[in-house]
Order: C-alpha cells, then structure tokens, then sequence
C-alpha cells in the first residue's frame, strides 16, 4: 500500500519539513509520496524552502530517512471554476473555490483503495485546515489519517526553522540579535480522531469525482464507517482503530498481536498449552521486536533478551496460564477508554471459560496488520 502525505500550506513551509520530521521519529506510516495544495502567492515561498535552499533534502539527510516522492509537479494550486490559480483565497467567492478544490483532490486521492492518506492541516489558512480536516471526514477510509504539527514557541514562525537537528546549529530567532539552537526544538505531532462518513455513497462519488462539490457531497453524507481492521505499531507501541492510535505497553502489545496470529485469531489456554513451550515462543516472538521490559524473558524462564536473541532456550517455560488474564483486562481496558463502544465491542480481546480451560480470541473477521 502506497503512504501519501498531503499538506496545506501558507506562508510557512516549514510544516511541511516538521510533519516529516514527526512521522520518521515517532513511528508513524512514512510517507512515499507527498502532495502539497497551496494559493499561487505562497508557492514561490513553498518552492524556495523546501527545494532550492535544499532544506528537505538536508532533513533526509540528517536522519537518514528515505527520500519522499515530491518535486513541483506535486504542489497543486487552488483552482477557481474556470481552472485558473487562486491568488491568496482571501475573497469570498475565494473560499468556495478553495473547499470544491480540496475536496476534489482527497476525493481522488483516496479513490485508489491501495493508497493510505495522512492528511496535515498545520500549514495554510484557517479555513484551508478546515476544508481538509471536513474533506477528510467525509472521504477519508479506515486507513487514513489527520494530524497537527506543533513545534516549542520559540521556533514558531522563524523562518529559518525546518526541523530539530542531532547536533548544535544556530540560526536567528524572532527578535533580532538573538539566537536559537535548533537541537533545541520540539516537533510534535498529533493525530486528530475523526468520524469517517463515506461508505454511505462510496460508488456513487467515487464515479462522479470531477463534478464532486464540496456542498454536494455534504449533502451527501448520511453515516459512519464501519471497524474492518486494526493496525499496530511496534516503535510507537499503539493500536491504530479508525484513526485514533491507542497506547500500550510492550507486554500488551506483544499479547494482541499474538492473539491475532493464531490461527482464527484463538488462543485455547488449556492443560497442554501450559505443558507446551510454543506459546511462550509465538509471544517472546513478537514481544522481542519490541523495547519492552527485560523482566519480561524471565518470566519465562530466561534472564534477558540476549539469552532470547541467540536461541539460548534451554530454560525457556511453558506461558503461565494466569499470564494472559490480567494483560486482556488491561488491553480492554485502555481500549474502552479511547473508543465508543460499539467499536470496542468489535476490537476487544473476548474471553470465555470452558471445560478445563479459557478461550481467548479477537474476532475473526476483523484485519490485524502493521501500521
């Protein structure tokens, strides 16, 4: 699946560089690709920053991150209806013009079932980061998201932020004469729940792209998605549901995930899983692409994760079967805090007992997967 960020901008691209910069390090999806929409007044701005002083190059290069699909042809202008550019959308007819535009290019977008959006609405006019975040709403799929960046006071709109850098680099700061290091800099990045309305009218939209209003397809929208999967993320230790990333611990974590690659997504704790070292394989399995508590190995009978790293397993236990009750419990629990219940009830870990054992299991129909 194909991971594209799409941004509005203003008069600061560097939102841009930090909505980067806040994916690699927190361990969200990265993006292969990116779209940038803007006004024809901010795109020499937007061009100068990013491309000609060579600030995203410097930002790949800082990290070490993979370069990201962009160049001009992938800032999109605001167009009016006859498919001119939008000078700096401040008129009132401006505004339409800016809405059925957005709303067209993430109705395209997202279109294509093999792409998964992120959507940043920290650049640009107000109005723009609304008309993106309610385009969103009403086209956006399971696999897409929406987000902020923030950055520390002392770096907003100095312009020539881009991102935190590893070592000491000195640049001015907003009063003249003064000096900020950017190592100093805090980016941080904040995903933005929202309610997804469009498998209502999905086919009827999608074939009619072109002529999809922002007003029309409003009046259009009549529901809410439906929980189909769930993603995990084992450097940002979350769940991912419908957009909103639930934290866990490793050991939680660890426990979903196993759980969800048994088969059938069931786990039958009986008299002879607790004999069986597999089931503590399957987990320290998962557990150990984690940074997670060393405690955990000895619980199953190893002194840390070297011991588990170089296949030392001749102590290795079989899994306690008190062990999974109380991680469930607390998995559920932080489940239930962030979601509305009729989509816990879809996500949970569900238990039952039965005849000399207990069934643990996530509903089979539900998608499990890497974030």
């Amino acid at each position: 699946m194909k991971n594209i960020l799409l941004c509005t901008t203003g008069a600061s691209p560097q939102v841009v560089t930090e909505t980067l910069y806040a994916l690699f390090t927190q361990g969200k999806a990265y993006p292969d690709e990116m779209y940038v929409i803007t006004t024809a007044s901010a795109k020499a701005m937007l061009v100068e920053g990013l491309l000609t002083q060579g600030h995203l190059q410097a930002l790949y290069e800082e990290y070490g991150m993979p370069a990201v699909t962009f160049d001009e042809s992938h800032i999109w202008l605001i167009e009016d209806e006859q498919g001119q550019p939008v000078f700096d959308a401040k008129g009132e007819e401006d505004q339409a013009y800016m809405a059925n535009f957005i709303t067209r290019k993430v109705a395209e977008l997202t279109a294509d079932a093999n792409t998964a959006i992120h959507a940043s609405i920290a650049g640009g006019r107000k109005t723009m980061a609304f008309y993106m975040g309610y385009a969103m709403s009403l086209l956006g799929r399971e696999q897409d998201a929406l987000s902020h960046v923030f950055v520390n006071d002392e770096f907003e709109f100095v312009p020539d932020f881009y991102f935190p850098t590893q070592g000491d680099h000195l640049i001015e700061g907003k009063v003249a004469g003064t000096q900020l290091n950017t190592k100093e800099a805090v980016v941080t990045l904040a995903e933005i729940p929202f309610v997804r309305m469009r498998k209502k009218f999905e086919d009827d939209l999608i074939s009619q792209i072109e002529e999809a209003t922002f007003s029309k397809t409003v009046a259009r929208m009549n529901a809410a998605d439906q929980v189909t999967s769930v993603q995990w993320s084992n450097k940002a230790l979350s769940l991912s549901v419908l957009g909103i990333d639930i934290k866990l611990t490793a050991k939680e974590l660890a426990l979903y995930q196993y759980i969800a690659q048994e088969p059938d997504k069931k786990v039958l704790v009986d008299r002879a899983f607790i004999e069986s070292t597999a089931p503590s394989k399957a987990y320290l399995s998962v557990y150990s692409q984690m940074k997670g508590d060393v405690r955990v190995y000895r619980t199953f009978g190893l002194e840390d994760d070297i011991a588990w790293r170089e296949q030392n397993l001749t102590s290795l236990k079989p899994m306690e079967k008190e062990f999974i009750q109380p991680i469930r419990t607390q998995v559920n629990t932080k489940l239930k805090k962030a979601l509305p219940a009729e989509i816990y009830e879809k996500v949970q870990i569900q238990s039952q007992r039965t005849p000399g054992g207990s069934w643990y299991w996530i509903a089979p129909a539900l998608s499990v997967t890497a974030l």
